[in-house]
């Protein structure tokens, strides 16, 4: 189960125990058990911050604690906050990822039957989207429902989401495409075709949680070609 320990303290020597902090780290590389490391600063009191570490499991993070490295820089950094840090012991119980699950969310979506459903929940207003594919970006929520919009009235299509990463405000989303050629796409009339294409889409969220720009990548021309359009080039 997912450990995470929350480390409280006092101090107005902040830049000394972030630097602090840097020398554990290169003190302890290659045998921390910990996953990820969130240092907050409370809006309300300048001198309160909160550490939020992540341990695969409780034992995890006894192996860490336990390390001659991580107690000799705990005396160090008890030295530089005004009062006893606290410590708070949490077996995670709940654990949702909110960007990587509105990304699922857009893409299912996009996809959804009938009337393209609203994008305000899931879209900032002035979302970016980047498409080699387009001659200009897509800027803009009512920009972006028409872009979709094409591709919803050419195709009946469904995405598969194979892998999503996470870093910071970006999410990573490797999908594939499975479509149903029922209109006209790109003045291809259509072909009642079934086709499929794979693609990666890199999505950067807002502090909202909205989605904020999106980069695309993706096989169109491997599409155009199981629509036929290329044959007559070849010929």
């Amino acid at each position: 189960m997912t450990f995470v320990q929350l480390i409280e303290c006092r101090t107005s020597r902040f830049d000394e125990m972030d630097r602090l902090m840097d020398d554990w780290v290169e003190q302890t590389k290659g045998k921390r058990t910990a996953t990820h490391d969130l240092v907050g600063r409370d809006r309300s009191d300048a001198s309160h911050f909160i550490e939020i570490v992540e341990f695969p499991s409780y034992a995890d993070a006894m192996r860490n604690s336990n390390m001659p490295e991580t107690d000799k820089i705990f005396r160090e950094m008890v030295a530089l906050c005004d009062e006893m840090p606290t410590f708070t012991d949490l077996d995670v119980v709940r654990d949702e990822q909110l960007c990587t699950a509105n990304a699922l969310r857009f893409f299912e979506t996009m996809a959804a039957a009938g009337e393209l459903p609203p994008l305000d929940g899931l879209l900032a207003e002035g979302y970016h989207d980047h498409d080699p594919a387009n001659e200009q970006d897509t800027i803009g929520m009512d920009a972006m429902r028409r872009e979709i919009g094409m591709w919803r009235a050419g195709f009946d299509f469904a995405f598969a989401v194979d892998d999503q990463i996470a870093q910071g405000d970006r999410v990573c989303n490797r999908w594939t495409w499975h479509g149903m050629h029922k209109g006209e796409f790109l003045g291809i009339a259509p072909t009642r075709r079934r086709v499929t294409m794979t693609g990666t889409t890199v999505f950067r969220f807002g502090e909202d949680g909205k989605i904020a720009e999106g980069w695309w990548q993706y096989d169109r021309l491997g599409l155009m070609a199981q629509l036929g359009a290329l044959d007559a080039l070849e010929n």
